[in-house]
């Protein structure tokens, strides 16, 4: 029960510290919702913002993991991840753009492994969504492990033609990846098992699913 309490307590004030950087934000006082973000990062990992932005994902995680019991960690990721979208948020509006995309790819990266391993549902409300990730970094190539994790999620989703365009945005940027052509085809497979309602409520019509499977089984061909 103390432990329950703890993560309760531990959320609510994480939630109440969100709503005071939104409401600076909202009020364009940039520079005091940079400080509650360094200060949140400092509570939460031990280190500030600037840390943040050159640490890997397994290092920042690595600092979650430290003497907390295995819920805590689960939602001090959580956490993690919407306070890189936040800082992600506020380096932009103050043009550090560099410090700004770290932010957001770590924050993306980490919810989409957590959302690997659980239903998008099962979040709290207070965890940015995918959608939010992928448009702050709407214009900025996707590392490719992380395309991969993004289409995974889309097709867990049921968004098969946003799966399909991570795939493709996959095999522009590496075309010659060992691998990468036998991936997309093993991605068609499964949905050729989706009903053709389902393939319509994911924006891929199975005709325009069998021209893809045909375009990827040529390469492999070739």
């Amino acid at each position: 029960m103390i432990r329950r309490d703890y993560i309760l307590r531990m959320i609510e004030e994480f939630v109440q510290a969100l709503a005071r950087i939104n409401e600076l934000k909202q009020n364009r006082r940039w520079q005091e919702a940079a400080g509650v973000v360094d200060e949140e990062f400092q509570r939460l990992i031990g280190v500030g913002a600037d840390a943040v932005a050159r640490l890997t994902e397994t290092e920042l995680l690595a600092s979650l993991i430290r003497g907390e019991p295995t819920q805590a960690v689960h939602d001090k990721t959580l956490m993690l991840t919407a306070l890189l979208k936040e800082g992600g948020d506020v380096a932009a509006t103050q043009e550090r753009m560099e410090e700004s995309r770290s932010c957001y790819l770590k924050g993306l990266r980490l919810l989409l492994e957590t959302l690997a391993r659980e239903e998008v549902s099962d979040c709290p409300a207070f965890v940015p969504r995918v959608e939010m990730f992928a448009a702050a970094l709407r214009g900025s190539p996707l590392p490719l492990e992380t395309q991969a994790l993004l289409m995974q999620h889309y097709e867990r989703s049921g968004q098969f033609a946003k799966a399909e365009d991570a795939l493709f945005a996959m095999l522009e940027a590496e075309p010659r990846k060992a691998g990468l052509v036998e991936f997309g085809v093993a991605f068609y497979e499964r949905l050729q098992g989706q009903s053709d309602a389902s393939l319509a409520a994911g924006n891929l019509p199975r005709p325009e699913l069998e021209t893809g499977l045909a375009e990827l089984r040529k390469r492999l061909a070739e």
